[in-house]
């Protein structure tokens, strides 16, 4: 039922300490916190989900900022868990907006019958494990303890943001927003002079929004980036039953396909590489023609242009080109122009980027000509001036797949701190699953896992059912811990590293959330498993048929 405000009442806090000890403690309700819920429950445990916010939904909760969408399409990022979910939903667009999701997840909470084992407005900020009864506490910011046996990591990948870090922030007179934070009600920007600083992914789908809602829009760039349009519309007449008709076969290919989607994505530009001959025999008659008649994407289909450097340079440039034929200002097209090659991020998906640029009410203020120096009272002063603003709105990242666990203090045996051992050691970890020195503690997504290079739910909703299978495993047998040995983590993140050495993936220009390169501090290391999500769960399953190899059980 919902309280007016948009969430929904239904969990109860445990009255006693006996009712706070359970078989197992989730920490986050968004889709992985939830499926954990709905399987281990499922598998007889008693179950208690801890979420900071006040309804479910994660990062698909807190993201709701003008255009916020998926870039995979709704059928597939989706639970493939449950066949009747998937008929009585009905998605009404290719590529799901925020709100949508939202209400998706809220359906799967009351469908499921949830909620009574969420406890919301309940930050974690300490988990901590007790070697002598192999059981971990968990505190929570207003004081309460729960204890169990396991938990399970449903933290999300993007769900810690990142500082600005900005002097002055707190003397600006306007109105601060975050995307990662958006209020809920909105916003009315209307007769505002607005910045937009950020255009990674998520700058990218708010600037052509805002920039039609506001007097006049500056939007400030540290880093050009590659985006391609987005397929985003509305299903059409009959277009989704046709589909659900066909769920099982969607789901197998699937489950087969290397970033676990078979079908539109943001991957999809990826698939479709080689739609050309090699860029570097190509005549120039050839490449303009590439880039007419297929705009930005011209530049990127060509065989060579991921395997050969050289071929790498040469579609930065033609894509400069591309940018040129839409973006009338040849200066803003220039500086909407990215340094590095493309393939070392992931690839962002677009709804009118470049045609923004076009209106009079918008500006780019390109940072590479001089960066921002202070936040004022009335705006921003960078190195090219002064821009008098009345709302700034950031777009600037999150600390990815660490983040949100070292934001809690994660103390494993000895009193390790997870947060130690991945700024000493880098993010490490087996499997993506788990990480040595850290008994029953299980990661959804974690480093050397899939995560970002994948639709996340695919690979998501296998690892629940691998850790389910395994405390199932551990249980029946009357074992109390399972821990990842530090050699098997070594010996996982070595290969993790060894599929991209060489590769436009380790550009030096490449500055990136893959690599932790956008945190300051944080060891740059590529941890996303790129060998694809089809081998990526064979290498699990060999795993648990050689009797859990890797992991230690006692």
């Amino acid at each position: 039922m919902s309280d007016g405000n948009g969430t929904r009442a239904g969990s109860t806090r445990p009255t006693g300490a006996a009712d706070r000890h359970y078989d197992a403690i989730v920490v986050g309700a968004g889709f992985a916190g939830l499926y954990a819920l709905h399987r281990l429950r499922a598998d007889g445990l008693r179950v208690r989900v801890l979420e900071a916010a006040d309804s479910v939904g994660g990062t698909w909760l807190f993201n709701r900022y003008p255009g916020a969408r998926c870039d995979i399409e709704s059928i597939e990022y989706s639970y493939s868990f449950s066949p009747e979910l998937q008929q009585e939903w009905n998605w009404s667009e290719v590529l799901p907006g925020q709100p949508e999701i939202e209400a998706y997840l809220n359906f799967v909470a009351d469908r499921l019958d949830l909620r009574r084992d969420i406890q919301f407005d309940t930050r974690v900020v300490e988990m901590s494990f007790d070697e002598a009864d192999s059981t971990w506490t968990v505190r929570t910011e207003a004081g309460e303890r729960f204890t169990a046996p396991f938990v399970v990591a449903a933290t999300g990948i993007l769900s810690a943001p990142l500082d600005p870090g900005i002097p002055g922030l707190d003397t600006f007179g306007g109105t601060v927003l975050f995307s990662s934070r958006y209020p809920r009600e909105g916003f009315d920007l209307a007769g505002r002079r607005v910045a937009v600083i950020g255009t990674g992914s998520t700058g990218v789908q708010i600037i052509p929004v805002v920039a039609e809602q506001a007097e006049h829009l500056y939007v400030l760039q540290r880093s050009a980036a590659y985006t391609l349009p987005s397929p985003a519309r509305p299903y059409e007449p009959g277009e989704l039953d046709e589909l659900k008709a066909n769920y099982d076969d969607i789901r197998a290919a699937q489950l087969v396909a290397h970033v676990g989607a078979a079908r539109t994505s943001a991957f999809s530009v990826f698939m479709n590489m080689g739609g050309f001959p090699p860029l570097k025999t190509a005549t120039r008659e050839e490449q303009l023609r590439a880039i007419e008649e297929n705009g930005v994407r011209g530049a990127l289909y060509w065989s060579d242009v991921l395997s050969d450097p050289e071929a790498g340079e040469l579609a930065t440039a033609l894509y400069g080109e591309a940018v040129a034929l839409i973006v009338r200002d040849p200066r803003t097209a220039a500086g909407l122009t990215p340094a590095y090659p493309f393939g070392c991020k992931r690839p962002i998906i677009d709804v009118g980027y470049y045609e923004t640029f076009n209106r009079d009410n918008v500006t780019l203020v390109d940072l590479r000509q001089g960066a921002i120096e202070e936040i004022t009272p009335t705006g921003i002063r960078t190195g090219q001036g002064h821009h008098e603003v009345d709302v700034i709105l950031f777009a600037t990242g999150f600390d990815a797949l660490t983040g949100a666990l070292t934001r809690i203090d994660v103390r494993g045996r000895d009193g390790v701190v997870l947060g130690d051992v991945w700024r000493d050691e880098g993010p490490v970890a087996y499997l993506g699953l788990g990480v040595a020195g850290f008994p029953n503690l299980f990661l959804i997504q974690g480093p050397g896992s899939p995560s970002a290079a994948s639709n996340y739910l695919a690979t998501m909703e296998y690892q629940i059912r691998w850790i389910a299978d395994c405390v199932a495993h551990l249980r029946g047998g009357g074992h109390q811990t399972i821990e990842t040995l530090p050699e098997a983590q070594s010996e996982w993140i070595d290969g993790v590293q060894a599929l991209v050495a060489g590769s436009v993936l380790l550009h030096p220009k490449c500055d990136s959330w893959y690599n932790g390169a956008n945190v300051p501090g944080k060891k740059r290391m590529y941890t996303t498993y790129v060998a694809g999500v089809p081998e990526f769960h064979k290498q699990c399953d060999q795993v648990v048929a050689s009797g859990y190899s890797g992991f230690k059980i006692s």
